[in-house]
């Protein structure tokens, strides 16, 4: 379907192949996506809010500037699509597949990205306030200036990811690895960084005001 353009709030496309469709600016609000295809589609502006493709494949497409707020895209496979400037505002994209997505500007708040695939993805400027992001791995990522405040990271692997700058105030790091990492002038004020590895990491300017420190003890 190449030409395709849709007016179909809550429509039903369960199993619907949708590949290459052009869907810009859809509306698509609270339509049932399941197992339908959408691979290589254009739907950048469309409105998925509420949506359930779950589990819905559209790798390689489009969906900048797209509305998916409170989507359920529970193991999607959105490898290699373009989310920049899409608001995922408490999406569910727990283990979805998001290799190499972009990711740039995206408002991430409150999703739930426990077990997702982020290698490679683009993240730059994304918002990523109270997002749930434990036992993630961002190892060796570009996380500078990104807004975690008040973040579950529990157990996550920023081993010589780059932080600089970021937000990390309240953002709960038990045990998360942070060896390596580059925290330069980021702020971890109340951070939970309990159990946490520091080692090497780089912390000139930081601000760890109120922290709880990997030893248990709150800085002063």
């Amino acid at each position: 379907m190449r030409s395709q353009r849709a007016r179909s709030q809550g429509a039903r496309l369960q199993r619907a192949r949708l590949d290459r469709a052009i869907l810009r600016n859809a509306d698509l609000a609270g339509a049932s996506l399941f197992r339908a295809t959408l691979v290589r589609a254009d739907l950048a502006g469309a409105s998925l809010k509420d949506a359930k493709p779950q589990p819905v494949d559209a790798k390689w497409a489009d969906l900048g500037g797209a509305d998916l707020t409170e989507a359920l895209l529970y193991e999607a496979d959105l490898a290699s699509a373009n989310l920049a400037q899409a608001n995922l505002t408490g999406a569910r994209l727990g283990r979805a597949r998001l290799n190499q997505a972009n990711l740039e500007g995206a408002k991430l708040a409150r999703t739930d990205l426990r077990g997702a695939r982020l290698a490679g993805a683009k993240l730059r400027g994304a918002d990523l306030r109270a997002a749930r992001l434990d036992s993630q791995n961002l190892r060796g990522m570009d996380l500078a200036g990104i807004d975690f405040s008040m973040a579950d990271m529990i157990e996550v692997d920023l081993t010589g990811a780059d932080l600089k700058h970021a937000i990390l105030a309240g953002v709960n790091l038990f045990g998360a690895k942070l060896n390596g990492a580059d925290l330069t002038g980021a702020n971890l004020e109340g951070a939970n960084l309990e159990n946490a590895i520091l080692t090497d990491a780089k912390t000139e300017g930081a601000n760890f005001e109120a922290a709880i420190m990997p030893n248990g003890k709150r800085a002063e």
